[in-house]
C-alpha cells in the first residue's frame, strides 16, 4: 500500500529540517512520504512531477507565489489533495481567506507537533472518505451505464433507487413479451463482407433498441439480429400491452425505413417480423451472483416467439395475440384468424395491429367485412377476398386468406403455423 504523501511548502530552511526530524521514524517505516518546496511556484513544479500527493502543508507569506495564491491554483487542478495552511499569520482575516479558497484546516506557528499530527490524521480521514464517496459514485455511474444497455431510462432511474429489484430472484407476474427477427439475414451474412455486416447490424440494433427504450421496454436478450423484449417488468406498468403494441408499430416503421435506406445502396434486407403476447411468466434475474441475465420463462414467452415466426406463414410483419388486444382500450387492428401454433394444443386468436388512422380506412373496413364472411364459412368470402386483392394487390394477408379459400379451406382456423 502506498503511504500518504505530504508536500511541505515553506521558505524557511529550518522548517524542512524540523519536520524531517519529527517524522523520520514514520518515513523510515514507510508510513509517510515527505516532499518539500520553497514557495508556491516550486510547489506547482513538484506537483507536476509527483501528481499523487495527498496533503499540502503550506505557509502563507512566501516569495514568488504566496500560499493563498497557491490555494487558488490548487483549486483549479483536477486532484483530490487537501491543503492545510501552516502560518504565523493566524489572524481571522487570513484564516477566512484560506478557508474561502479551499483550505481544509489552519495550523498556526510556532508549530505544536501534536496538533499537527492530529490535523494530518483528520485530513487523511477526510480524504479517504472523499475517495470512498467518489468510488461509490463511479461504481453507481458504471452500474447505470450497464443497466442502460438493457432498460429504458425510466426503468434505469427506478432501479438506481432500488437495486434489490434486480437481485438474483424471480417472481410470477403478468407482462407483455415482444420478439423480433430479421428475415433472411443469414443469407446476407454469408454473401457479404464482414465489415458491411457489422455496420448494418450495429446500426439496425442501435435503432431498434433506442425505439424499444423510448417505449419503456426492457431488452431481455439480443441473439444475432433477434431481440427479446419485455414490457411491465422489472417496473410495473399497467399499460404494458398498449406500450408493447405502440413499440411494435414504431419498430416496424424504423425497420421499413432502414430497409429502404439499404436498398438505395443496393443491399436487400429482409423484413423485420414481430410477435407480441401478454400473459403470466416467471420473470427475474436468473444469472446468479456473477452474471446478469434478466429474462422470463413461461408459455406466454414461448407464444410470443411463435407469433413472430407465424408472420412468415401468414405474410404479416406484426402478429399479436388476443390477450394483447384485450389489454388495450380501443385496440386498433384487423383479425388474422385462430392460429394453431406449432407445439400448442389450443389455437390463439391473433390480430395485426394498425395505426388509428389506418384502421378506419376503406381497405381495412372491407377486409373486416370479408373476414366476417370467412369466419362464418360463407362461400361469398372467396369472392370478397378476390375483389380485395384487385384493390390491394400488395397486401400479403389478403393473399394468404384467398390462397386458403382457393385450396378448399374454410373458416378462420389456421393450423400449424409458427
Amino acid at each position: 500500500m502506498t503511504p500518504p504523501r505530504i508536500l511541505v511548502v515553506d521558505d524557511e530552511p529550518d522548517l524542512e529540517a524540523l519536520i524531517s526530524q519529527k517524522f523520520r521514524r514514520r518515513v523510515r517505516k514507510g508510513e509517510l512520504d515527505l516532499l518539500f518546496a520553497h514557495d508556491g511556484k516550486h510547489a506547482l513544479e513538484v506537483l507536476e512531477e509527483n501528481p499523487k500527493i495527498d496533503i499540502v502543508l503550506s505557509d502563507i507569506n512566501m516569495p514568488r507565489m504566496d500560499g493563498l495564491t497557491l490555494l487558488e491554483r490548487l483549486s483549479e487542478m483536477e486532484t483530490d489533495l487537501q491543503t492545510v495552511m501552516v502560518s504565523a499569520y493566524g489572524d481571522m482575516n487570513n484564516i477566512r481567506a484560506a478557508m474561502n479558497r479551499g483550505a481544509f484546516d489552519f495550523v498556526t506557528k510556532p508549530i505544536e507537533f501534536d496538533d499537527l499530527d492530529r490535523t494530518i490524521a483528520k485530513t487523511l480521514e477526510h480524504l479517504e472518505l472523499l475517495r470512498q464517496l467518489r468510488t461509490a459514485r463511479d461504481n453507481a455511474e458504471q452500474a447505470r451505464l450497464t443497466l442502460s444497455r438493457y432498460f429504458s431510462p425510466t426503468v434505469v432511474e427506478t432501479l438506481s433507487r432500488d437495486p434489490e429489484a434486480i437481485e438474483a430472484k424471480g417472481e410470477r407476474r403478468v407482462a407483455t413479451f415482444l420478439f423480433t427477427d430479421l428475415a433472411d439475414f443469414t443469407q446476407l451474412v454469408e454473401s457479404s463482407d464482414s465489415d458491411l455486416i457489422v455496420e448494418i447490424l450495429n446500426e439496425y440494433l442501435d435503432g431498434m433498441t433506442r425505439t424499444i427504450f423510448s417505449h419503456g421496454g426492457t431488452v431481455m436478450k439480443i441473439i444475432g439480429d433477434a431481440i427479446q423484449v419485455i414490457f411491465g417488468a422489472p417496473v410495473d406498468d399497467p399499460e404494458h400491452a398498449a406500450h408493447a403494441v405502440a413499440c411494435a408499430l414504431a419498430l416496424d416503421e424504423f425497420a421499413q425505413g432502414f430497409q429502404k435506406k439499404l436498398l438505395d445502396r443496393g443491399i436487400a434486407l429482409g423484413d423485420t417480423r414481430i410477435g407480441v403476447n401478454s400473459g403470466g411468466a416467471i420473470i427475474g434475474n436468473f444469472g446468479g451472483k456473477s452474471y446478469f441475465d434478466y429474462t422470463a420463462y413461461g408459455d406466454a414467452v414461448n407464444t410470443a416467439a411463435r407469433l413472430e415466426q407465424a408472420n412468415k406463414t401468414i405474410g404479416t410483419r406484426i402478429c399479436t395475440s388476443e390477450s394483447v388486444a384485450k389489454g388495450i382500450d380501443n385496440f386498433s387492428g384487423r383479425p388474422i384468424g385462430r392460429l394453431l401454433l406449432k407445439g400448442k394444443t389450443q389455437a390463439v386468436t391473433c390480430y395485426e395491429p394498425l395505426s388509428e388512422a389506418l384502421v378506419d380506412s376503406d381497405q381495412v373496413r372491407d377486409y373486416k367485412a370479408a373476414y366476417e364472411l370467412l369466419e362464418a364459412s360463407d362461400p361469398k368470402a372467396r369472392q370478397s377476398f378476390a375483389a380485395l386483392l384487385v384493390e390491394c394487390e400488395d397486401d400479403p394477408l389478403i393473399l394468404f386468406h384467398l390462397g386458403r379459400l382457393l385450396a378448399g379451406e374454410t373458416g378462420a382456423d389456421i393450423v400449424a403455423v409458427g
